[in-house]
């Protein structure tokens, strides 16, 4: 099955929504006060890059393959840019969550607000072409994703960092 899908050929919306995001992210980091140093703002930053291409690089490819990235079903060179779109949740994830020095059992409705967001921006992405489900896949499907990953980044960054050393 090495039929290509071609799901658009022009520049248009589903590309401007992934600048969009970008900007929008990077424009936020930059105009929240500082709080991290620059190796907690890589982490957090990284994070969200690195957790969207092992999850796009599981189930979003054979043997599984229940959605496409973009234009066509096979990456193009503007999908690997989609990535970044990923960055900014991750650092304002974390900044929230010290901010409001969120501790014990409000980790669980921070998390659940953040899956929550998550699918928001997943539901544009979709109705804007970014993502393209395939198999069955469902939005629904993705909230156990979120959830994990939400998890798993916050116990990253609260093990690498324990004390909290942030900029005050």
């Amino acid at each position: 099955m090495n039929d290509v899908i071609i799901y658009d050929n022009r520049f248009n919306g589903n590309e401007w929504f992934v600048i969009a995001i970008i900007v929008i992210g990077t424009l936020a980091i930059w105009l929240l006060p500082k709080k991290f140093t620059l190796t907690q703002s890589l982490f957090n930053l990284l994070i969200g890059v690195v957790f969207g291409l092992m999850f796009d690089h599981t189930i979003a490819v054979p043997p599984f393959d229940f959605y496409d990235v973009g234009d066509e079903s096979r990456y193009q060179p503007f999908d690997i840019f989609s990535y970044l779109m990923y960055a900014p949740f991750g650092y304002i994830f974390i900044y929230f969550y010290e901010k409001w020095g969120v501790r014990g059992f409000y980790t669980i409705p921070y998390i659940l607000l953040w899956t929550s967001m998550g699918i928001g921006v997943e539901w544009l992405s979709v109705l804007v072409g970014v993502f393209h489900y395939k198999h069955g896949y469902q939005l629904v499907y993705s909230i156990p994703i979120y959830l994990f990953l939400q998890s798993i980044h916050l116990l990253l960054y609260r093990t690498l960092f324990p004390k909290r050393k942030t900029i005050s």
